[in-house]
Protein backbone atom coordinates (compact mmCIF):
# COMPACT_ATOMS: atom_id res chain seq x y z
CA UNK A 1 0.00 0.00 0.00
CA UNK A 2 1.39 3.39 -0.98
CA UNK A 3 0.24 6.98 0.04
CA UNK A 4 1.25 9.74 -1.67
CA UNK A 5 1.36 13.15 0.49
CA UNK A 6 2.17 13.48 4.15
CA UNK A 7 -0.08 16.08 5.19
CA UNK A 8 -3.24 15.10 7.09
CA UNK A 9 -5.39 13.23 4.55
CA UNK A 10 -2.61 11.57 4.24
CA UNK A 11 -2.10 10.53 7.56
CA UNK A 12 -5.37 9.66 8.42
CA UNK A 13 -5.14 7.28 5.77
CA UNK A 14 -2.34 5.98 6.13
CA UNK A 15 -2.89 5.22 10.39
CA UNK A 16 -6.05 3.84 9.26
CA UNK A 17 -4.46 1.06 7.05
CA UNK A 18 -1.86 0.42 8.85
CA UNK A 19 -4.16 -0.37 11.60
CA UNK A 20 -6.34 -3.16 9.14
CA UNK A 21 -3.32 -4.43 9.08
CA UNK A 22 -1.92 -3.28 5.84
CA UNK A 23 1.76 -2.42 4.80
CA UNK A 24 2.02 1.36 4.21
CA UNK A 25 4.60 3.49 2.41
CA UNK A 26 3.84 6.92 3.00
CA UNK A 27 5.65 9.23 0.87
CA UNK A 28 6.07 12.95 1.34
CA UNK A 29 7.67 15.72 -0.61
CA UNK A 30 8.74 17.72 2.26
CA UNK A 31 11.49 17.15 5.22
CA UNK A 32 8.46 16.71 7.91
CA UNK A 33 4.67 15.88 8.38
CA UNK A 34 1.51 17.67 8.34
CA UNK A 35 1.42 19.28 5.11
CA UNK A 36 -0.42 22.97 5.08
CA UNK A 37 -1.11 22.26 9.11
CA UNK A 38 2.51 21.74 9.97
CA UNK A 39 5.35 23.86 11.43
CA UNK A 40 9.02 24.67 10.94
CA UNK A 41 12.38 26.21 11.97
CA UNK A 42 13.39 29.31 10.04
CA UNK A 43 16.88 30.21 9.49
CA UNK A 44 17.42 32.46 12.41
CA UNK A 45 15.78 29.42 14.89
CA UNK A 46 11.91 30.48 15.52
CA UNK A 47 9.90 27.67 15.54
CA UNK A 48 6.82 28.94 13.60
CA UNK A 49 3.58 27.03 12.38
CA UNK A 50 2.87 28.17 9.12
CA UNK A 51 -0.25 28.96 10.30
CA UNK A 52 -2.77 28.86 13.26
CA UNK A 53 -4.80 25.63 12.91
CA UNK A 54 -7.62 25.39 15.65
CA UNK A 55 -10.43 22.34 16.08
CA UNK A 56 -13.90 22.69 17.42
CA UNK A 57 -16.05 20.57 19.75
CA UNK A 58 -17.99 19.38 16.72
CA UNK A 59 -15.17 18.04 14.66
CA UNK A 60 -15.06 14.57 15.73
CA UNK A 61 -13.21 12.60 13.26
CA UNK A 62 -10.35 15.12 13.81
CA UNK A 63 -10.30 14.29 17.52
CA UNK A 64 -10.34 10.24 16.60
CA UNK A 65 -7.61 11.16 14.77
CA UNK A 66 -5.62 13.12 17.31
CA UNK A 67 -6.42 9.99 20.17
CA UNK A 68 -5.14 7.41 17.38
CA UNK A 69 -1.82 9.09 16.85
CA UNK A 70 -1.62 9.65 20.96
CA UNK A 71 -1.61 13.77 20.48
CA UNK A 72 -5.05 14.59 22.55
CA UNK A 73 -3.23 15.46 25.50
CA UNK A 74 -1.65 17.76 23.26
CA UNK A 75 -4.55 20.24 22.69
CA UNK A 76 -6.14 22.79 24.98
CA UNK A 77 -10.23 23.59 25.17
CA UNK A 78 -12.16 27.06 25.58
CA UNK A 79 -15.27 27.93 26.25
CA UNK A 80 -14.83 31.25 26.07
CA UNK A 81 -14.16 33.48 23.01
CA UNK A 82 -13.25 36.79 23.32
CA UNK A 83 -14.38 39.90 20.71
CA UNK A 84 -12.73 43.16 20.72
CA UNK A 85 -13.77 45.93 18.11
CA UNK A 86 -12.07 48.95 17.20
CA UNK A 87 -13.60 50.74 19.33
CA UNK A 88 -12.22 49.03 22.49
CA UNK A 89 -15.82 47.43 23.12
CA UNK A 90 -15.48 43.66 23.98
CA UNK A 91 -18.05 41.12 23.80
CA UNK A 92 -17.64 37.33 25.07
CA UNK A 93 -19.47 33.77 23.82
CA UNK A 94 -19.77 31.44 26.25
CA UNK A 95 -22.40 28.18 26.49
CA UNK A 96 -24.70 29.44 29.75
CA UNK A 97 -26.96 27.31 31.81
CA UNK A 98 -29.20 26.53 29.19
CA UNK A 99 -29.63 23.62 27.18
CA UNK A 100 -28.82 23.65 23.57
CA UNK A 101 -30.02 25.80 21.06
CA UNK A 102 -30.50 28.41 23.94
CA UNK A 103 -26.89 27.99 25.69
CA UNK A 104 -25.57 31.02 23.79
CA UNK A 105 -28.54 33.28 24.74
CA UNK A 106 -26.81 34.69 27.81
CA UNK A 107 -23.49 35.97 26.36
CA UNK A 108 -25.48 37.13 22.57
CA UNK A 109 -27.44 39.55 24.84
CA UNK A 110 -24.73 41.41 26.26
CA UNK A 111 -22.56 41.13 23.28
CA UNK A 112 -21.67 45.13 23.55
CA UNK A 113 -20.30 45.23 19.77
CA UNK A 114 -23.24 44.31 18.52
CA UNK A 115 -26.25 46.45 18.06
CA UNK A 116 -29.67 45.35 19.32
CA UNK A 117 -31.11 45.42 15.52
CA UNK A 118 -28.18 43.49 14.76
CA UNK A 119 -28.88 40.94 17.92
CA UNK A 120 -32.67 40.59 16.45
CA UNK A 121 -31.86 40.13 12.98
CA UNK A 122 -28.85 37.08 13.80
CA UNK A 123 -31.94 36.05 16.09
CA UNK A 124 -34.63 35.68 13.11
CA UNK A 125 -31.92 33.97 10.50
CA UNK A 126 -30.93 31.33 13.73
CA UNK A 127 -34.81 30.37 14.33
CA UNK A 128 -34.98 29.95 10.25
CA UNK A 129 -32.01 27.59 10.76
CA UNK A 130 -33.62 25.75 13.77
CA UNK A 131 -36.85 25.23 11.99
CA UNK A 132 -35.20 24.00 9.05
CA UNK A 133 -33.51 21.53 11.42
CA UNK A 134 -30.38 22.84 9.67
CA UNK A 135 -31.14 23.05 6.32
CA UNK A 136 -32.84 25.52 5.15
CA UNK A 137 -34.90 24.85 1.61
CA UNK A 138 -33.56 27.41 -0.47
CA UNK A 139 -29.71 25.73 0.10
CA UNK A 140 -31.02 22.77 -2.57
CA UNK A 141 -31.26 26.21 -5.23
CA UNK A 142 -29.75 25.52 -8.56
CA UNK A 143 -27.45 27.04 -8.70
CA UNK A 144 -26.57 27.51 -5.44
CA UNK A 145 -26.69 30.79 -3.60
CA UNK A 146 -23.66 32.53 -1.65
CA UNK A 147 -23.70 32.78 1.88
CA UNK A 148 -24.05 36.73 1.35
CA UNK A 149 -26.77 36.31 -0.75
CA UNK A 150 -28.76 34.25 1.77
CA UNK A 151 -28.02 36.74 4.72
CA UNK A 152 -29.97 39.28 2.49
CA UNK A 153 -32.86 37.26 1.80
CA UNK A 154 -32.97 37.40 5.56
CA UNK A 155 -33.00 40.60 5.50
CA UNK A 156 -29.34 40.76 8.07
CA UNK A 157 -28.19 44.32 9.25
CA UNK A 158 -24.68 45.04 7.54
CA UNK A 159 -23.14 45.32 11.64
CA UNK A 160 -24.93 41.91 11.79
CA UNK A 161 -23.15 40.33 8.58
CA UNK A 162 -19.46 41.78 9.26
CA UNK A 163 -19.20 41.91 13.27
CA UNK A 164 -20.97 38.16 13.33
CA UNK A 165 -21.84 36.65 10.56
CA UNK A 166 -18.77 37.44 8.52
CA UNK A 167 -16.41 37.23 11.91
CA UNK A 168 -17.13 33.33 12.42
CA UNK A 169 -17.57 32.38 8.53
CA UNK A 170 -14.41 33.87 6.69
CA UNK A 171 -12.69 32.37 9.42
CA UNK A 172 -13.96 28.55 9.84
CA UNK A 173 -14.49 28.59 5.39
CA UNK A 174 -11.27 30.58 4.16
CA UNK A 175 -13.20 32.20 1.90
CA UNK A 176 -15.40 35.58 1.84
CA UNK A 177 -19.39 35.92 2.12
CA UNK A 178 -19.86 36.54 -1.71
CA UNK A 179 -17.70 33.40 -2.35
CA UNK A 180 -19.11 30.96 -0.22
CA UNK A 181 -21.44 28.12 -0.65
CA UNK A 182 -24.55 29.05 1.52
CA UNK A 183 -24.48 25.33 2.77
CA UNK A 184 -21.00 25.23 4.34
CA UNK A 185 -21.42 28.82 6.00
CA UNK A 186 -24.84 27.64 7.44
CA UNK A 187 -23.62 24.37 8.30
CA UNK A 188 -21.14 25.89 10.54
CA UNK A 189 -23.73 27.59 12.91
CA UNK A 190 -26.18 24.30 12.76
CA UNK A 191 -23.04 22.22 13.93
CA UNK A 192 -20.68 24.68 16.02
CA UNK A 193 -23.31 26.57 17.46
CA UNK A 194 -26.88 25.57 17.58
CA UNK A 195 -27.21 21.69 17.84
CA UNK A 196 -24.46 20.69 20.45
CA UNK A 197 -23.81 22.84 23.66
CA UNK A 198 -20.22 22.27 23.31
CA UNK A 199 -19.84 21.95 19.40
CA UNK A 200 -18.13 25.38 19.35
CA UNK A 201 -15.32 25.02 22.21
CA UNK A 202 -12.25 25.88 20.49
CA UNK A 203 -8.96 23.58 20.70
CA UNK A 204 -6.15 25.18 19.89
CA UNK A 205 -2.45 23.01 20.06
CA UNK A 206 -0.19 23.74 22.54
CA UNK A 207 2.82 22.93 21.04
CA UNK A 208 4.23 23.81 17.86
CA UNK A 209 2.21 21.77 14.80
CA UNK A 210 4.29 19.73 13.62
CA UNK A 211 4.69 17.42 16.99
CA UNK A 212 1.28 16.86 16.51
CA UNK A 213 1.93 14.35 14.06
CA UNK A 214 5.23 12.92 16.13
CA UNK A 215 2.55 9.69 16.60
CA UNK A 216 1.67 9.22 13.09
CA UNK A 217 5.61 8.38 11.88
CA UNK A 218 5.17 5.33 14.87
CA UNK A 219 1.95 4.45 14.18
CA UNK A 220 2.85 3.29 10.61
CA UNK A 221 6.32 1.75 11.33
CA UNK A 222 4.96 -0.11 14.15
CA UNK A 223 2.73 -2.04 11.63
CA UNK A 224 5.57 -2.97 9.57
CA UNK A 225 5.15 0.30 7.60
CA UNK A 226 7.76 3.06 6.72
CA UNK A 227 7.83 6.97 6.27
CA UNK A 228 9.72 8.60 3.53
CA UNK A 229 10.46 12.60 3.63
CA UNK A 230 11.55 14.78 0.92
CA UNK A 231 10.32 11.76 -1.78
CA UNK A 232 8.35 14.03 -4.24
CA UNK A 233 5.99 12.47 -6.56
CA UNK A 234 7.15 12.82 -10.42
CA UNK A 235 4.46 10.83 -12.70
CA UNK A 236 1.91 8.21 -12.21
CA UNK A 237 2.16 5.39 -14.62
CA UNK A 238 -1.34 3.76 -16.04
CA UNK A 239 -2.00 1.02 -18.36
CA UNK A 240 -5.00 -0.65 -19.26
CA UNK A 241 -7.09 1.46 -16.54
CA UNK A 242 -5.51 0.91 -13.66
CA UNK A 243 -2.19 2.01 -11.93
CA UNK A 244 0.91 0.41 -12.74
CA UNK A 245 3.66 2.31 -10.86
CA UNK A 246 4.50 5.54 -9.37
CA UNK A 247 7.65 7.67 -10.84
CA UNK A 248 9.86 9.37 -8.45
CA UNK A 249 13.35 11.26 -8.28
CA UNK A 250 16.03 8.89 -10.63
CA UNK A 251 13.16 7.33 -12.96
CA UNK A 252 12.76 4.86 -9.69
CA UNK A 253 9.59 3.11 -10.07
CA UNK A 254 7.60 1.96 -7.06
CA UNK A 255 4.54 -0.27 -7.12
CA UNK A 256 1.96 -1.57 -4.61
CA UNK A 257 -1.40 -3.36 -4.53
CA UNK A 258 -3.21 0.34 -4.32
CA UNK A 259 -3.02 3.80 -4.31
CA UNK A 260 -3.88 6.85 -2.33
CA UNK A 261 -3.01 9.91 -3.44
CA UNK A 262 -3.15 12.54 -0.46
CA UNK A 263 -2.09 15.40 -3.15
CA UNK A 264 -3.46 18.97 -3.40
CA UNK A 265 -6.37 19.01 -6.13
CA UNK A 266 -4.21 21.09 -8.74
CA UNK A 267 -0.80 18.96 -8.31
CA UNK A 268 -3.00 15.86 -8.95
CA UNK A 269 -4.39 17.27 -11.86
CA UNK A 270 -0.90 18.26 -13.20
CA UNK A 271 0.06 14.35 -12.31
CA UNK A 272 -2.65 12.53 -14.11
CA UNK A 273 -2.46 12.11 -17.76
CA UNK A 274 -4.97 14.43 -19.93
CA UNK A 275 -7.05 10.24 -20.56
CA UNK A 276 -7.15 9.48 -17.80
CA UNK A 277 -9.06 13.38 -16.86
CA UNK A 278 -11.27 13.49 -19.44
CA UNK A 279 -12.64 10.16 -18.67
CA UNK A 280 -13.35 10.10 -15.25
CA UNK A 281 -16.45 12.85 -14.41
CA UNK A 282 -14.65 13.32 -11.05
CA UNK A 283 -11.30 14.17 -12.47
CA UNK A 284 -12.28 15.91 -15.35
CA UNK A 285 -13.44 19.25 -13.25
CA UNK A 286 -10.43 19.28 -10.54
CA UNK A 287 -9.12 22.59 -13.11
CA UNK A 288 -11.98 24.46 -12.18
CA UNK A 289 -11.89 24.59 -8.30
CA UNK A 290 -10.05 27.15 -6.65
CA UNK A 291 -7.80 28.25 -4.03
CA UNK A 292 -8.24 30.63 -1.08
CA UNK A 293 -4.88 32.35 0.73
CA UNK A 294 -3.96 32.55 4.59
CA UNK A 295 -1.35 34.90 6.10
CA UNK A 296 -0.20 34.32 9.46
CA UNK A 297 2.28 37.15 10.91
CA UNK A 298 4.43 36.66 13.98
CA UNK A 299 5.40 39.19 16.38
CA UNK A 300 7.86 38.71 19.38
CA UNK A 301 7.50 41.40 21.90
CA UNK A 302 9.99 42.43 24.66
CA UNK A 303 7.63 42.31 27.60
CA UNK A 304 3.76 40.91 27.93
CA UNK A 305 1.28 42.77 25.79
CA UNK A 306 -1.44 40.14 26.03
CA UNK A 307 -3.52 38.62 28.87
CA UNK A 308 -5.56 36.22 27.23
CA UNK A 309 -4.79 32.86 25.26
CA UNK A 310 -6.56 34.41 21.55
CA UNK A 311 -9.08 36.98 20.86
CA UNK A 312 -10.78 38.14 17.61
CA UNK A 313 -10.54 41.03 16.31
CA UNK A 314 -13.62 43.22 14.58
CA UNK A 315 -13.13 45.37 11.60
CA UNK A 316 -9.66 44.80 10.90
CA UNK A 317 -7.55 42.84 8.42
CA UNK A 318 -6.07 40.53 11.54
CA UNK A 319 -8.94 38.03 12.42
CA UNK A 320 -7.07 35.90 15.02
CA UNK A 321 -4.77 37.07 17.88
CA UNK A 322 -3.14 33.81 19.34
CA UNK A 323 -1.04 34.20 22.52
CA UNK A 324 1.62 31.49 22.45
CA UNK A 325 3.75 32.34 24.84
CA UNK A 326 0.57 31.36 27.04
CA UNK A 327 -0.76 28.14 24.80
CA UNK A 328 3.16 26.75 24.82
CA UNK A 329 3.56 27.39 28.27
CA UNK A 330 6.70 29.46 27.92
CA UNK A 331 8.01 32.20 29.92
CA UNK A 332 10.82 33.93 27.54
CA UNK A 333 13.04 33.18 24.57
CA UNK A 334 16.05 34.26 23.06
CA UNK A 335 15.53 35.92 19.04
CA UNK A 336 17.52 36.42 16.45
CA UNK A 337 17.37 39.78 15.91
CA UNK A 338 17.47 41.25 12.22
CA UNK A 339 18.98 44.80 13.48
CA UNK A 340 22.02 45.78 12.38
CA UNK A 341 24.19 43.71 14.94
CA UNK A 342 22.38 40.49 14.82
CA UNK A 343 22.29 39.70 18.22
CA UNK A 344 20.22 37.69 20.22
CA UNK A 345 17.22 39.50 22.23
CA UNK A 346 14.89 38.23 24.67
CA UNK A 347 11.65 38.08 24.18
CA UNK A 348 8.93 38.11 26.75
CA UNK A 349 5.45 37.42 24.55
CA UNK A 350 5.27 35.89 20.86
CA UNK A 351 2.12 36.21 19.18
CA UNK A 352 0.67 34.69 15.70
CA UNK A 353 -2.02 37.02 13.66
CA UNK A 354 -4.26 34.76 11.48
CA UNK A 355 -5.88 36.63 7.91
CA UNK A 356 -7.53 33.96 6.32
CA UNK A 357 -9.10 34.80 2.57
CA UNK A 358 -5.95 37.52 2.29
CA UNK A 359 -6.30 38.44 -1.39
CA UNK A 360 -5.47 42.03 -0.50
CA UNK A 361 -2.53 41.15 1.18
CA UNK A 362 -0.88 39.04 -1.34
CA UNK A 363 0.37 41.70 -3.49
CA UNK A 364 2.07 43.75 -0.53
CA UNK A 365 5.46 43.34 0.51
CA UNK A 366 6.49 41.50 3.80
CA UNK A 367 7.30 44.80 5.99
CA UNK A 368 3.81 46.84 4.70
CA UNK A 369 1.82 43.42 6.15
CA UNK A 370 3.91 44.15 9.50
CA UNK A 371 2.93 47.74 9.30
CA UNK A 372 -0.91 46.80 9.12
CA UNK A 373 -0.98 44.14 11.36
CA UNK A 374 0.73 45.84 14.43
CA UNK A 375 -1.53 49.36 14.02
CA UNK A 376 -4.43 46.60 14.03
CA UNK A 377 -2.66 44.60 17.15
CA UNK A 378 -1.65 48.12 19.11
CA UNK A 379 -5.11 49.38 18.58
CA UNK A 380 -6.67 45.94 20.39
CA UNK A 381 -3.91 45.18 22.71
CA UNK A 382 -3.14 48.82 25.10
CA UNK A 383 -0.43 46.96 26.51
CA UNK A 384 1.58 46.83 23.32
CA UNK A 385 1.44 50.09 21.97
CA UNK A 386 4.99 51.12 24.83
CA UNK A 387 6.42 47.52 23.84
CA UNK A 388 9.19 47.07 21.69
CA UNK A 389 8.94 44.97 18.38
CA UNK A 390 11.63 42.51 18.83
CA UNK A 391 11.04 40.23 15.49
CA UNK A 392 8.42 40.00 12.98
CA UNK A 393 7.68 37.59 10.25
CA UNK A 394 4.95 36.97 7.67
CA UNK A 395 3.70 33.90 5.95
CA UNK A 396 1.65 33.59 2.79
CA UNK A 397 -0.21 30.34 1.94
CA UNK A 398 -1.28 31.55 -1.71
CA UNK A 399 -3.08 28.14 -2.17
CA UNK A 400 -4.26 27.28 1.90
CA UNK A 401 -7.67 25.46 1.16
CA UNK A 402 -9.89 25.23 -1.81
CA UNK A 403 -12.56 27.85 -2.53
CA UNK A 404 -15.93 26.70 -0.88
CA UNK A 405 -17.72 28.55 -3.87
CA UNK A 406 -21.23 28.55 -4.41
CA UNK A 407 -21.67 24.87 -6.70
CA UNK A 408 -18.39 23.41 -5.75
CA UNK A 409 -19.73 20.12 -4.58
CA UNK A 410 -20.15 19.07 -8.09
CA UNK A 411 -16.44 19.20 -9.20
CA UNK A 412 -15.48 17.17 -5.67
CA UNK A 413 -14.40 13.66 -6.81
CA UNK A 414 -14.97 10.55 -4.73
CA UNK A 415 -11.96 8.73 -2.64
CA UNK A 416 -12.77 5.62 -5.21
CA UNK A 417 -11.75 7.00 -8.66
CA UNK A 418 -12.82 5.07 -11.96
CA UNK A 419 -8.42 4.10 -12.34
CA UNK A 420 -8.05 0.95 -10.84
CA UNK A 421 -6.11 0.52 -7.31
CA UNK A 422 -6.19 4.35 -7.72
CA UNK A 423 -8.13 6.40 -4.58
CA UNK A 424 -8.10 9.71 -3.76
CA UNK A 425 -7.74 11.86 0.06
CA UNK A 426 -7.94 15.28 0.66
CA UNK A 427 -10.62 18.12 2.06
CA UNK A 428 -11.14 18.69 -1.38
CA UNK A 429 -12.56 15.64 -2.34
CA UNK A 430 -15.87 14.62 -1.46
CA UNK A 431 -16.73 14.83 2.25
CA UNK A 432 -19.46 16.92 3.16
CA UNK A 433 -17.13 19.38 4.69
CA UNK A 434 -15.53 22.83 3.65
CA UNK A 435 -11.53 23.00 3.99
CA UNK A 436 -11.02 22.28 7.15
CA UNK A 437 -9.08 19.73 9.24
CA UNK A 438 -11.95 17.64 9.94
CA UNK A 439 -12.50 17.63 6.58
CA UNK A 440 -9.26 16.59 5.83
CA UNK A 441 -9.10 13.77 7.85
CA UNK A 442 -12.89 12.70 6.73
CA UNK A 443 -10.94 12.36 3.79
CA UNK A 444 -8.40 10.02 4.44
CA UNK A 445 -10.42 7.88 6.95
CA UNK A 446 -13.57 7.30 3.36
CA UNK A 447 -10.15 6.64 1.43
CA UNK A 448 -9.02 3.43 3.57
CA UNK A 449 -12.45 2.38 4.02
CA UNK A 450 -12.71 2.55 -0.09
CA UNK A 451 -9.52 0.21 -0.24
CA UNK A 452 -10.68 -1.88 2.42
CA UNK A 453 -14.33 -2.57 0.62
CA UNK A 454 -12.67 -2.89 -2.73
CA UNK A 455 -10.07 -5.99 -0.73
CA UNK A 456 -13.30 -7.27 0.66
CA UNK A 457 -11.98 -6.39 3.90
CA UNK A 458 -14.68 -3.69 4.81
CA UNK A 459 -14.45 -1.64 7.72
CA UNK A 460 -15.40 2.25 9.52
CA UNK A 461 -13.25 4.69 10.30
CA UNK A 462 -15.46 7.55 9.77
CA UNK A 463 -16.51 8.94 13.16
CA UNK A 464 -20.62 10.23 13.47
CA UNK A 465 -20.67 13.94 13.67
CA UNK A 466 -21.45 15.27 17.32
CA UNK A 467 -24.40 14.19 18.38
CA UNK A 468 -27.45 16.87 19.17
CA UNK A 469 -28.44 17.27 22.67
CA UNK A 470 -30.63 19.44 25.05
CA UNK A 471 -33.70 20.37 23.22
CA UNK A 472 -32.15 20.32 19.96
CA UNK A 473 -32.49 16.69 20.42
CA UNK A 474 -35.81 16.30 21.85
CA UNK A 475 -37.25 18.82 18.79
CA UNK A 476 -34.90 16.45 16.26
Amino acid sequence: MIVIGGGLAGLAAGVALAEAGWQVRLFEQRPFLGGRATSYVLPSGEHVDNCQHVTLGCCSNLEDFYRRVGSSNKIKYFDRLVFVDPQGRRGEMQAGILPAPFHMTGSFATFAPLTLADKLSIARAMLDILRAKGHPRDLDEKPAISMQAWLERRKQTKGAIERFWRVVLVSALDEELDRTDARFGVDVFWKAFLSNRSGYRMGVPTVPLAELYDGCKLAIEQKGGEVTLRAPLRGIAIENGAVAGLQFDDQRIETADAYVLALPHATLNELLPDAVRQSDPGLRNLGKMKDSPITGVHFWFDRQVMDEPFVTLLDTHTQWIFNKTMLYGVASEKVNSEGSNGEAKTAKQYLQMVISASYDLIPKSRQEIIDLVLQEVRQALPKSREAHLVKATVIKETAATFSPEPGVDQWRPQQKSSVEKMFLAGDWTATGWPATMEGAVRSGYLAAEAVLRSAGTPRTFLQPDLPPDGLIKLFL
